[in-house]
């Protein structure tokens, strides 16, 4: 567990006694035991103040319109969270990645791995995701009771993009190994345990190693995958250098798969727990593409993000110096009932925009889960698709689903949070 220590009485709320408070309610966030519930943890952070110190001196805001302004704004930064989260990563260990830059070498890097994920690109993965899809579903209905995370959540994600990257289908089982590790490893230093950082810092190099060859193997026999694009690219030795053909690599894999895992996972939960949902989407099929957006918004595949200011900045009444951190505690702010009405109900239809607005009620907020501005997840269209065509194959495929267990699992993750396991039943339609 660990323990927060409190800040200073005017950084979070009035007075000693909501500074204690908002203390206590870090530590029981934190605390990997309430990773199954940190929603009743957000609802009285929000009641308490806008502005929470953390652990590892950023504070944390919770309003949905700080967190929007704190992401969109190109004058937040995501540069410093090495420093910020990770201070005791051996220097030079993790290559460099684009999630920690800014422009101009974001803009560079970022440019050079769009390619591969254009709507167009994207769009032709369809009949391969589709195939894919359902020889998941084949192998779940044939077994009746299954973990879904081990059985869809997980093969789903990772075998896309690793076939979009070039990885050989006989590595899948070793790269999920090393990719759970480092998606572990963007928790903040503080919040880990000595085992945890010992396993991260020591996956980094192996990990790092498997793709210095598959780069080799790339130049050697050149395929029409993204490594090989970015091979040709790092070798005319102008835009892209080594380190950071590396860095890239182990980013859009981790990226790529290991956030739709919790997509998958969560929205699937999502619907067990909330049968009358599940038949709205059985009676009304067009509502899955809003559905995947509701599971964004009501469980986030991912629960907070770090920016620095670049410049002297305010946010809820309190000002940030050049260089000064905070957090966007995303899944948080996507419950905040000052942008959703009733926020802690899970509703298919709520980003339904075909249905009119009624008079004097308020347009649907934008929910968080891929951020905002020059960071917004370069995935996102393909993690919709996935979850789009999941859905529509199991309302087609599966007659009845159960939850078999009131009380799934998590892992330790804070960062990217999602299930361990599902235990589920299937009956084939």
């Amino acid at each position: 567990m660990v323990t927060v220590h409190p800040p200073h009485p005017a950084q979070t709320a009035e007075g000693p006694a909501a500074t204690d408070r908002s203390a206590a309610l870090l530590t029981e966030l934190f605390d990997p035991a309430n990773r199954h519930d940190p929603y009743s943890i957000y609802v009285r952070m929000r009641a308490l103040g806008p502005l929470h110190d953390g652990p590892f001196g950023l504070p944390l805001a919770t309003d949905h319109a700080d967190c929007s302004a704190i992401l969109a704004n190109l004058d937040w930064g995501h540069d410093r969270e090495p420093e910020q989260l990770h201070p005791t990563m051996p220097v030079g260990a993790f290559p460099t990645t684009f999630l920690w830059m800014e422009p101009p070498d974001h803009t560079r890097l970022r440019g050079l791995v769009t390619k591969g994920f254009t709507p167009r690109v994207v769009a032709g993965l369809r009949p391969r995701i589709e195939a894919l899809v359902d020889e998941l579903l084949d192998t779940a209905l044939r077994a009746g009771e299954f973990d879904l995370i081990e059985t869809i959540a997980y093969p789903l994600p990772l075998t896309v993009v690793c076939e979009i990257l070039g990885v050989p289908a006989a590595d899948h089982p070793q790269v999920q190994v090393w990719s759970q590790a480092l998606a572990r490893a963007f928790d903040p230093d503080v919040l880990m345990t000595p085992e945890a950082l010992a396993a991260r810092n020591a996956v980094i190099p192996d990990f790092l190693g498997y793709f210095r060859e598959l780069v080799e193997r790339a130049r050697r026999e050149p395929g029409d995958d993204l490594i090989s694009q970015l091979a040709i690219v790092e070798e005319a030795g102008d835009r892209l250098t080594a380190d950071e053909l590396f860095g890239t690599c182990v980013t859009l894999l981790i990226a790529g798969h290991e956030t739709t895992v919790n997509l998958v996972g969560n929205g699937m939960l999502a619907l067990l727990r909330h049968p009358d949902q599940l038949a709205l989407l059985r009676a009304n099929p067009d509502l899955v593409a809003p559905a995947v957006e509701e599971m964004l918004r009501y469980d986030s595949p991912i629960h907070m993000n770090t920016r620095a200011a670049k410049r002297a900045m305010t946010v809820a009444g309190r000002t940030f110096a050049p260089g000064d951190g905070a957090v966007a505690l995303i899944a948080c702010a996507n419950r905040d009932p000052a942008a959703y009405d009733d926020p802690e109900r899970f509703d298919v239809t709520r980003f339904d925009r075909s249905r009119p607005v009624a008079p004097g009620a308020r347009p649907v907020s934008r929910h968080l889960s891929f951020s905002l501005g020059h960071h917004y997840c370069l995935g996102a269209p393909l993690a919709l698709l996935e979850m789009d065509i999941l859905l529509h194959a199991v309302l087609r495929r599966v007659a009845t689903m159960d939850l078999l267990t009131d009380t799934p699992p998590y892992k330790p993750n804070m960062l990217i949070r999602g299930l361990a396991a599902l235990p589920t039943r299937f009956h084939a339609a």
